[in-house]
């Protein structure tokens, strides 16, 4: 299973973070509209993402939903017909929920960086050190806090959980 170590955190001032992003940044901005359906498991998390309605993945994942960086053990698989693998798992397993979402993503050496505006929630910011197989979850966590003091992120700015969870409190 492919590995990362992340972060989410409210942001009161998306644009501040912003500011701070793009001088450090990589590549990005992409905009991303992302439209995500959980269904129910035994454990982890399962959803069905669609990304600007033209292309899908299914994502498997296990992580604590404490609220600094954390490990994330994932899997992604590209789908063809979302429609139908929806009403699919619909079926066979319910459909929990639904999050909304634009996400402006910017990369920054090997770290996913995701400016989210989530619909009834509002902004975040998630970090996503992506490892290598060989890399400790220890280096993951020292890359996600040195770019959280460059971005000004606190830790009182962290947050629990998947967005789901909030929209469902």
């Amino acid at each position: 299973m492919a590995r990362n170590t992340e972060i989410k955190a409210r942001l009161t001032r998306r644009s501040d973070v912003e500011d701070r992003i793009v001088p450090l940044a990589d590549s990005g901005p992409v905009v991303l509209k992302q439209v995500d359906h959980f269904y129910r498991v035994p454990e982890g998390r399962l959803k069905l993402r669609q990304i600007n309605g033209e292309h899908a993945e299914l994502i498997f994942y296990r992580r604590s939903d404490l609220a600094g960086p954390k490990t994330s053990h994932y899997r992604r698989v590209p789908i063809i017909h979302p429609e139908q693998l929806g009403l699919l798992l619909t079926d066979a397993l319910q459909l929990i929920g639904t999050v909304k979402k634009t996400r402006t993503l910017y990369l920054i050496g090997q770290t996913r960086i995701h400016l989210d505006e989530v619909e009834d929630l509002g902004s975040y910011l998630e970090l996503e050190v992506v490892l290598t197989d060989d890399q400790a979850e220890e280096e993951g966590q020292a890359i996600a806090f040195d770019l959280m003091s460059k971005l000004d992120i606190t830790e009182d700015d962290l947050v629990e959980g998947a967005y789901f969870d909030h929209l469902n409190v």
